[in-house]
Parts: structure tokens; sequence; C-alpha cells
């Protein structure tokens, strides 16, 4: 059974930085497991993805060169290192997680993932 729980949200000052875990247990190495959010106002978005087998990466526009995806195979743990958050990265936090590969354009649709976290609240004040 697929079960995936984030940990790691919290309330930081602008340019301040996080660190999201994600235990990802039932998955194999033929999965994406990413991580999605919702900020007030618009709808859930991928914000990054990694394939587990190859370890490649996606990221979103907003995500690039702020935030880094990365995962422990070991620990079967998908990790979010976000650093310079702007309170327009408020919002709750996803894992998500699906078998099979998918090309870069479709890892950040959440309308792939079937199983997802309860989410963690990462809160950015200015």
């Amino acid at each position: 059974q697929v079960q995936l729980v984030e940990s790691g949200g919290g309330s930081v000052q602008a340019g301040g930085s996080l660190r999201l875990s994600c235990a990802a247990s039932g998955y194999t190495y033929n999965s994406n497991v990413g991580w999605f959010r919702q900020v007030p106002g618009k709808e859930r978005e991928g914000v990054a993805v990694i394939y587990a087998g190859q370890g490649s990466t996606y990221y979103a526009d907003f995500a690039k060169g702020r935030f880094t995806i990365s995962q422990d195979k070991a620990k079967k743990a998908v990790y979010l290192q976000m650093n310079n958050l702007e309170p327009t990265d408020t919002g709750l936090y996803y894992c998500a997680g699906r078998p099979g590969w998918l090309e870069a354009g479709a890892a950040l649709d959440p309308r792939r993932y079937d199983a997802w976290g309860q989410g963690t609240q990462v809160t950015v004040s200015s």
C-alpha cells in the first residue's frame, strides 16, 4: 500500500529556507514522486518532481534556482529544499506519487498523480 507522509513545513520570513520531507513507502524505483502546492486563490500546481529510477528532476519555472528536490533511495524519502522563500510561496505543500516515468510537462501535472499525502503548511511572511 502506498503511503506518503510529509513533514517540515512551518513559518519563515521572506528570504528564509525550509526543507520538506516526504516518506514515500510502497514506491519502487520506477516511480515519479513530487511536490505540489495549493496557494490561496490558485489551483494546485506542480513544484518539483523526481523520477526515482534515474534521478531525473523537473521544476516549475518559479522553483528553478530556489528549490531543489532530492531523494534518499535507502530511506524511500524525497526532500524539497526551499531557499529564498517569498510570501507568494505561502500555501499547502503536498507530496504525491505515481508509478512509471513521465516527460517533463506531464510530470508536473497534479492530475497525473493518484497517491497524495495530507499536506504540510508553508507560511512566508514579509
